[in-house]
């Protein structure tokens, strides 16, 4: 069984690993239900294989119900999140903590966040498309 992506770095240790079988795709069941809970999770959804050329380093502020600070560093395709606020920014995200939480269960539309100002970014925008490629839901 591989994660439901095509492509994914799932996908391809199984299809080498075990190159007589067919990979079967599964669904992703890691919906966070707090912001400590996403910033752990995020090691066990990191695809390194769509991290390749990013090099980034992204401060994120979780605001309202849950307060946090972390820094998420992605560089040579591997990840590294860290408590606080570390080196130079690329793309700051602030957040308001239940309103990332429901855009991660797909029950909120960033753009939506980001136009009603409960998503905030500072930075260059493309680096979170590139952010998100590294953790498809």
């Amino acid at each position: 069984m591989a994660q439901g992506l095509p492509e994914s770095d799932a996908e391809a240790y199984v299809s080498r690993r075990f190159p007589h079988k067919q990979v079967k795709r599964v669904g992703n069941t890691l919906t966070p239900t707090s912001i400590r809970n996403f910033l752990r999770g995020m090691p066990l959804t990191f695809e390194r294989g769509r991290a390749k050329g990013l090099d980034a380093i992204y401060p994120f502020n979780s605001v309202g119900a849950e307060v946090d600070k972390a820094t998420v560093v992605i560089r040579n395709q591997s990840l590294q999140v860290e408590a606080g606020h570390v080196g130079t920014a690329s793309l700051m995200i602030t957040a308001d903590s239940q309103t990332w939480l429901k855009f991660l269960a797909k029950e909120q539309n960033i753009v939506w966040a980001i136009l009603r100002r409960k998503i905030r970014l500072q930075g260059s925008l493309p680096l979170l498309l590139a952010f998100g490629k590294c953790f498809p839901r």
